[in-house]
């Protein structure tokens, strides 16, 4: 682990914040990289004055942004027509995409906003998006939303708590507890609104 976070430190360190962005464009699209080994060194980075901490929020953001519409135009432009064509091998037919559409066009914003939020979910959202053909202005506008209360998040846990490798693991376990509690009540009083 430490190993990765020094790498990603000389990178972010030398490709500034164009380094932020190219590595959080990879994190939010197809490929696995866990945001936290970039975004953290660069609040550590940012905390030592040799970045500028809302420039790397920013960088942060905008990288996030640029991966999920990766994600979000191949599934709208390719997505449907895979599905259709071998969706039927695992049990998904015409009837059951409308349904899913139907859902994601109703649901869809908060869907992104929340799930960005949630490790392991938050690089995907971006494809039921891109398969429902959400319009384009609200899929940016919920997951910039989210994508920056994300990498805010990570950014002053990097800024305060530097290279306290432990401490950092206690608080990022604390706030993604934190996280999971404020979606689920969301959730709850979001299908209490819907309903009426």
């Amino acid at each position: 682990m430490n190993e990765i976070i020094n790498f990603i430190l000389d990178t972010a360190s030398t490709w500034g914040y164009l380094g932020i962005i190219f590595l959080m464009t990879l994190e939010s699209c197809f490929i696995p990289f866990p945001s936290e080994v970039v975004m953290i060194p660069a609040g550590y980075l940012s905390q030592k004055n040799e970045l500028n901490l809302w420039l790397c929020i920013f960088c942060g953001v905008l990288g996030s942004v640029f991966g999920a519409l990766i994600n979000y135009y191949i599934c709208y432009f390719w997505g449907k027509k895979l599905i259709i064509k071998y969706g039927k091998f695992f049990g998904i037919n015409d009837e059951k995409f409308q349904k899913f559409e139907n859902f994601f066009n109703k649901h869809g914003e908060f869907s992104t906003l929340t799930c960005r939020l949630i490790p392991g979910i938050r690089q995907y959202i971006s494809m039921p998006a891109g398969l429902s053909k959400m319009k384009l202005k609200n899929f940016i506008f919920f997951t910039a939303l989210g994508s920056f209360i994300w990498v805010s998040i990570l950014v002053f846990l990097g800024y305060f708590l530097g290279q306290n490798e432990e401490l950092i693991k206690i608080y990022l376990n604390k706030i993604l507890i934190i996280c999971f509690i404020i979606i689920g009540l969301s959730s709850i009083l979001y299908i209490k609104f819907r309903k009426k």
